[in-house]
């Protein structure tokens, strides 16, 4: 944190920042050119001030940021204005602004989340802007500077466009309720169910840590964070029950991972998918629920195996949380979910709205922790630790977000993304099958690159159509690049997760993720089971044939995991188990996808 900017500075502007998008939700009337550029102006001091590295980048920083909260403002008060004037730049202070503030954003996205994403940004806006001279398969037909930058920056089709929305209307409210329940009891209490359901088990300790990981990562959503968090305390707990240090980073990398695909909150990319395919957020959740239990299972299943080969011992009995201890803390994360859930399936309110309240209810229970009332001093650093969490981790989606904003809008008026169907389409010689891999492909390529938020929003952009066009419904569609944009977090060479868990555990790093790979096989198999066998996301229209999708491909994932990480002495019992457990998924698929 800097130490040159007040506590009490950064706490009021997290304050403001969390203050801003609660009162959001429940006031939905003010226009898009005016909550938008507002929430770009109060991600940028947490980017350029509080987040420096450097006196280089402080006093940078600190002159970007009043550039950019001034070029915000002035935005969202000739909102108006802007409108008349159809998406084109009209003066040269408008040039100058309209450049000043994308070139702002490409820095704040070099800052908060390395080179790649900004990049590629920048590559798509240079083909906006000379496209017109390349050979005529690649050429566009030229859009005029005006109408270029204008609609980039002064209309909804770029930094201001629905996946901008998504991130200040949606994302940010869940966000702030990740936050309130780690602040708390919340995340001890994730711990301790985990513990006394799997220590006691054969490698107790990282089956706990496949639980704890699934617990924590669907309220944080992100890999990286539940690394960071239950890595802390399951990796020493591995390593000094003796397990290789190896093994226990790609659990830890492996079930971090799957934080994202699992409801309820899952990743800031399932609220995308909410807006883009315009459905409801229970819709997402229950299609989501069985693939994402099949990769954890999956997870178990190697980590078993893996267990026996190195007789690896569980928890003993004595560490072992009271169940008394676990009912004590369940109310932490108890009451604020069943409260989300409640709103969510039992009313007609907005998933917003149930966070709000989920929201609240976390707030009043910061005032308790598992022996009754907090000290006073415990509940304002609760609060203040739960509030400047929440502001910067909007700072950090805001960064990704409104930068692939960019990406998209230039897609849009170039029709970029859709040559790039076409020539999925074109490769794939109108076959299905070829499409998802060539799809699957570009997810793990651009997921090198780009945080899995923004991969997914642009892969769905490009192969989206043609996947639909090869007679993919849209949800399908949506759900197998969203876990494939996820391929980079565990697969080299960049691999997020692994570089994470391999430098807390002090293991090397491509022995972390070789055995990451293998135990997180269900992340590269399930999302082509999905598909093959259409019923397993349709649990509430047909649950029974949804349930058996489900076995079959539990039992397929169990032999291709005995493969690949069992203690096999013989030579022909992996390549059987192997191929009998690709029959089973593959063959004799469940449901259709009409």
């Amino acid at each position: 944190m800097n130490k040159k900017i007040s506590h009490g500075t950064i706490l009021l502007l997290a304050i403001v920042s969390v203050a801003f998008h609660l009162w959001l939700v429940f006031s939905s009337l003010y226009p898009n050119l005016v909550t938008r550029p507002l929430h770009l102006a109060l991600a940028l001091p947490w980017v350029f001030i509080i987040g420096k590295k450097s006196r280089f980048q402080a006093i940078s920083g600190t002159l970007l940021t009043f550039i950019g909260v001034a070029i915000c403002f002035w935005i969202a008060y000739s909102h108006e204005d802007l409108l008349d004037q159809y998406g084109s730049l009209e003066t040269e202070a408008q040039y100058f602004w309209g450049v000043g503030l994308i070139l702002i954003v490409l820095e704040m996205a070099r800052r908060q989340v390395k080179l790649a994403l900004p990049l590629v940004a920048a590559i798509c806006i240079a083909y906006g802007l000379f496209g017109d001279l390349l050979p005529s398969q690649f050429s566009h037909a030229g859009i005029p500077l005006d109408t270029f930058l204008g609609t980039l920056v002064i209309t909804e089709g770029g930094l201001w466009g629905s996946l901008t929305g998504i991130s200040v209307s949606v994302i940010s409210v869940f966000i702030i309720l990740g936050a309130f329940v780690s602040a708390g009891e919340g995340g001890n209490a994730f711990m301790n169910l985990a513990v006394k359901l799997a220590g006691k088990y054969r490698a107790g300790s990282a089956k706990v840590s496949i639980l704890s990981s699934a617990f924590f990562g669907s309220i944080s959503g992100s890999a990286s964070a539940n690394v960071a968090s239950t890595g802390a305390i399951t990796l020493p707990a591995m390593k000094r029950l003796g397990y290789p240090p190896s093994f226990a980073a790609a659990v830890e990398a492996v079930a971090s991972t799957g934080g994202q695909i699992m409801p309820p909150l899952m990743g800031a990319g399932a609220f995308l998918m909410v807006e883009l395919l315009r459905v409801s957020y229970v819709e997402i959740m229950e299609a989501a629920i069985l693939p994402a239990l099949l990769f954890f299972f999956c997870t178990w299943v190697g980590v078993d195996h893996f267990a026996k080969r190195y007789n690896l011992k569980g928890i003993a009995k004595d560490q072992l949380p009271t169940w008394y201890l676990v009912f004590r803390l369940s109310s932490f994360f108890f009451l604020p979910f069943a409260t989300l859930l409640v709103i969510l399936f039992c009313t007609t309110y907005t998933a917003q709205v149930g966070a709000t309240a989920a929201i609240a209810v976390t707030a009043v229970m910061l005032i308790a922790n598992r022996n009754g009332l907090d000290s006073f001093e415990n509940i304002l650093e609760k609060y203040q630790q739960a509030i400047i969490n929440s502001a910067k981790q909007i700072s950090t989606v805001a960064s990704i977000i409104i930068c692939a904003g960019l990406i998209i809008g230039v897609l849009n008026l170039t029709g970029l993304g859709v040559k790039i169907t076409s020539m999925i389409l074109s490769f794939s010689g109108g076959n299905l099958w070829i499409a998802l891999l060539l799809t699957a492909l570009a997810c793990l390529i651009l997921g090198m690159e780009v945080p899995t938020t923004a991969a997914y929003a642009i892969c769905i952009s490009v192969a989206g159509p043609a996947l639909e066009t090869l007679g993919l419904p849209p949800l399908y569609s949506h759900l197998f690049v969203f876990w494939y944009a996820l391929l980079s977090t565990i697969t080299p060479p960049v691999c997020g997760t692994v570089f994470i868990a391999s430098s807390m555990a002090n293991a090397p790093w491509l022995q972390v993720a070789m055995r990451a790979m293998r135990l997180g096989l269900g992340l590269y198999i399930v999302p082509l089971a999905m598909v093959a066998n259409p019923s397993l996301i349709k649990l509430t229209t047909e649950p029974f044939f949804a349930l058996i999708a489900a076995i079959k491909i539990g039992v397929g994932l169990w032999l291709i995991s005995y493969a690949l990480t069992g203690n096999n002495p013989s030579k022909w019992r992996p390549l059987a188990a192997l191929l009998i457990g690709g029959l089973v998924i593959f063959m004799l698929p469940v449901g259709s996808l009409s």
